[in-house]
């Protein structure tokens, strides 16, 4: 069993930057891809971004490429998402997630989920 919590969501003006973290509980981390997905009010979840078990394959949705960055810390059982230039349209709950593999997060074919946290882009 593996818990994620997200933590790093906000209140941040358009142009501005967050980065969001996520933690695992369980010695298992660095077994897993991991990804970040977000949904908006009225809308479904989306897939942001996700990352592989070692880190060195990333994937991205078109809408955040160049302005989102994912990474991963298995020291720390921690993946982050750097997000730069940020837009209202970015406004959603950001959730972490678990999967088999980068594409398998990239799909939907998810392990574990994490509760979210609230991003809120201002204009």
């Amino acid at each position: 069993q593996v818990q994620l919590v997200e933590s790093g969501g906000g209140l941040v003006q358009a142009g501005g930057s967050l980065r969001l973290s996520c933690t695992a509980s369980g010695r298992t981390f660095s077994g897993y891809a991991m990804g970040w997905f977000r949904q908006a009010p009225g809308k479904e979840r989306e897939f942001v971004a996700a990352i592989s078990q070692g880190g060195l394959t990333t994937y991205y949705a078109d809408s955040v490429r160049g302005r989102f960055t994912i990474s991963r810390d298995n020291a720390k059982n921690t993946v982050y998402l750097q997000m730069n230039s940020l837009k209202p349209e970015d406004t959603a709950v950001y959730s972490c997630a678990a999967g088999p593999t980068p594409v398998a997060v990239r799909e939907f074919s998810i392990n574990y989920w994490g509760q979210g946290t609230q991003v809120t882009v201002s204009f």
